[in-house]
């Protein structure tokens, strides 16, 4: 089986065996500092440091084209496309705003935009259109909320070895703006009006159908993004928020909301091919989801003993309630500690103690949101879909099953999906 779960306070009370090298191998008891022999090194300052600051030159995590091998991004002529984040590499629930996934359907420039000469307009089925400059939006009552964003095209195949490669398109960060809700009823929207139309000034693809009864409960007209400004890629110098929706749906570069009469076929709606608005609407939401994150596909465990398995999980039907784990291929499932406080619509970090045995086994996650939704396997979405399984297997929608990861008695850890 691979694996035994030890007991988290036999283990902390246990700090002899641990420094007999019982649990975690090669390491050495602490005895208190220790001075080195060598001088240390340091790092000398600079205008672009102080400025801004910058990382340690040891930490080297960046975001790769997605999928793999594909089209580099920016190309030749400065087109950006899918670049996915380094979940392998993440701590906490917060995806700094550097390695923040960008997703883009066919490639398009970055508008450069100048925050002074931006405008948002309001207008259609509404009493009072109107226009909003930045300085106006920053002047009215803000929130600030924690939520992911994931590419409707998430997905694990057998050939993707990394977190990254089977699960880095979705972000988590944390935003600021004014509350959607607040500009449209400053507007008046006036009865027989269930949907609007958002537009960015993107490229190729810029508006999106969004219920008028999501636009009035949580959506987010944002500005700021992990406390300052958002960046370029995502949507700078304000986007729109639609917590728990496919990512094509939160609007980048926000110039114009249309209230309207009805569901309008865009270029994002383009995945959601019918003209059924109710049935369109209940196709936007992200289904629980769960990866975990340690130990993953192109990881190595240096040794049998302790370590603590973690990794993400994340629904758009709200807060993550549960998450289990199962270390021997799915047989048998046990509960995984919730680590700080599970936010709506939001990233939230798991983690589960583990004695590995040294013998090949497979780690398994999966979560249950507020809902009472509950991540499927791999077979279930097969047989929803009716699709064969297999290493072609792909489905006409979103893929949200649990993800497998194959721990070799030397230590490497593989992508278990064949």
């Amino acid at each position: 089986m691979g694996s035994k779960r030890p007991n988290r306070r036999g283990f902390l009370k246990g700090g002899a065996a641990l420094a007999g090298g019982l649990t975690l191998g090669a390491v050495e008891p602490v005895r208190g500092q220790t001075p080195r022999s060598e001088a240390l090194d340091f790092i000398k300052g600079s205008d672009e440091l102080i400025a801004y600051g910058e990382r340690s030159r040891f930490v080297t995590s960046v975001r790769i084209a997605h999928p793999p091998g594909s089209r580099p991004s920016p190309d030749e002529f400065g087109l950006v496309f899918h670049v996915a984040a380094p979940l392998q590499d993440s701590v906490g629930v917060i995806t700094p705003s550097s390695l923040h996934f960008v997703g883009t359907t066919r490639g398009s420039f970055i508008p450069d935009i100048d925050p002074r000469e931006h405008r948002l307009m309001i207008h259609g089925m509404v009493d009072r259109p109107l226009t909003f400059t930045m300085e106006e939006l920053k002047r009215l009552p803000s929130v600030t909320r924690t939520h992911f964003i994931e590419c409707a095209g998430n997905s694990s195949r057998s050939d993707r070895r990394t977190a990254q490669e089977t699960h880095g398109m979705t972000s988590c960060a944390e935003w600021t703006g004014v509350p959607l809700s607040v500009l449209l009823e400053e507007a008046g929207v006036k009865d027989g009006a269930p949907w609007i139309v958002c537009e960015g000034t993107e490229e190729v693809k810029g508006s999106s159908s969004i219920p008028m009864a999501k636009a009035m409960e949580d959506c987010l007209v944002a500005y700021g993004m992990n406390g300052e400004a958002l960046r370029p890629q995502q949507g700078f110098p304000l986007r729109l928020m639609v917590p728990g929706f496919e990512g094509i749906f939160h609007t980048k570069y926000l110039r114009r909301i249309k209230v309207v009469d009805r569901y309008y076929m865009t270029y994002n709606d383009y995945g959601h091919l019918t003209q059924d608005s109710d049935a369109a609407a209940l196709g936007y939401q992200i289904g629980p989801k769960s990866v975990i994150t340690f130990p993953s596909g192109g990881q190595e465990l240096p040794g049998r003993g302790f370590y603590e398995i973690s990794g993400l999980a994340w629904s758009g039907g709200g807060a993550i309630r549960r998450v289990e784990v199962s270390t021997d291929g799915g047989r048998n499932w046990s509960d995984a500690e919730i680590k700080g406080t599970a936010y709506r619509m939001a990233h939230t970090r798991f983690g589960f103690s583990w004695n590995w045995d040294g013998t090949e086994t497979e780690l398994r996650s999966r979560c249950t949101d507020e809902l009472g939704q509950v991540q499927p396997s791999r077979a279930q979405v097969a047989e929803f879909f009716e699709v064969p399984l297999g290493p072609s297997f792909r489905v006409p929608g979103r893929d949200n099953s649990i993800q497998p990861w194959r721990v070799a008695s030397d230590g490497s850890v593989h992508n278990a999906i064949s």
